[in-house]
């Protein structure tokens, strides 16, 4: 059974309350997400008797959430906003900065951008988007004469940090799902359809 809208937003909205919180219903947006093959219209949620708005899309902490889980709209931000600061780039090396000056540059203002929260959404990017990032990496490499590491490169090495510090902190929420096996050398895979060693 689901729990009706108005039960949870009323919880919500007295929470708010006792814990000296206001909530702005302008500012404060739904999403949906069903997959469920007989989709049906939902109800909306009214918080103070105004309802909020439902939206396909949003934004948070930098990342932008489709309502289906794609994630060409988060690849199409990420690529314009890198592909602006080609254009500084190409002018610092039109200025004849050395490769090391041009490199600070790339890993501080473009890399930083191609794997902003990489861990999140790159994993389930479809094959065009991958080779839409992979496209400014080369183009970088082009102007700077420095090779760097592929996108791939990145969302890997990411991840295994991301690991490495989850393992290491017992306070972590997702510590407890990473469990060595008997032989203490392997790690047991996430409960899934299909128990597999990683």
């Amino acid at each position: 059974m689901t729990r009706p809208w108005w039960v949870s937003s009323a919880r919500l909205t007295a929470w708010c309350k006792a814990n000296s919180l206001s909530l702005n219903v302008d500012k404060t947006k739904e999403m949906v997400v069903d997959f469920r093959r007989a989709q049906s219209d939902h109800s909306p949620l009214f918080i103070d008797g105004s309802p909020v708005e439902i939206v396909k899309s949003t934004k948070f902490l930098g990342v932008h959430l489709a309502e289906n889980f794609n994630w060409s709209l988060n690849t199409t931000s990420i690529t314009k906003k890198a592909q602006q600061h080609l254009y500084f780039l190409r002018r610092l090396r039109k200025a004849h900065l050395p490769p090391p000056i041009l490199t600070m540059f790339y890993r501080g203002t473009i890399e930083s951008i191609l794997s902003s929260c990489i861990t999140a959404w790159f994993g389930n990017c479809t094959v065009s988007d991958r080779k839409t990032l992979q496209r400014i990496v080369r183009t970088v490499e082009k102007i700077t004469g420095v090779s760097f590491p592929s996108i791939m490169d990145m969302y890997t090495t990411r991840c295994i940090r991301k690991a490495n510090s989850i393992v290491d902190n017992p306070t972590h929420p997702s510590h407890t799902l990473f469990t060595l096996l008997p032989s203490g050398k392997r790690y047991r895979s996430i409960p899934g359809p299909h128990n597999q060693t990683v």
